[in-house]
């Protein structure tokens, strides 16, 4: 199986979610990602997971990503990729050790899925 069909089954199992299923981003959001760009948000994406989850023990793991003001933050919420707790239950990715660049790297491309099918290069739409 491809990492597009992997991709493919996560999404849908993102969406089953009742709650993962529930996060838009705001015009506001929209506005900005359209205006920096999926390059440099994804760029902003990269900063937070090495600052605020690449840690092996993050500080305050479980409240470091806010709920609102960027569209990662979002988007984290969203793929269940916002700390460590929903790291490891959604995507197998064990607590207490440091992610690694592969890891890392993987879930940038989650969140630019997501950012994609929620109104970034698709368009300017919701999914």
């Amino acid at each position: 199986m491809g990492q597009d069909q992997n991709f493919d089954i996560l999404w849908e199992r993102l969406q089953r979610s009742a709650f993962r299923s529930t996060f838009r981003l705001n015009e506001k959001d929209l506005t900005y990602l359209h205006n920096k760009g999926m390059a440099v948000v994804l760029a902003h994406a990269r900063d937070f997971i090495a600052a605020r989850l690449a840690p092996a023990l993050p500080a305050k793991d479980g409240k470091q990503t806010p709920w609102r003001g960027h569209p990662v933050f979002v988007a984290q919420h969203g793929t269940a990729t916002c700390c460590r707790g929903c790291l490891e239950k959604w995507h197998g990715i064990a607590k207490g050790q440091a992610l690694s660049a592969a890891q890392q790297d993987y879930i940038v491309q989650v969140i630019a899925l997501w950012l994609e099918r929620r109104g970034g290069d698709s368009g300017g739409g919701r999914a």
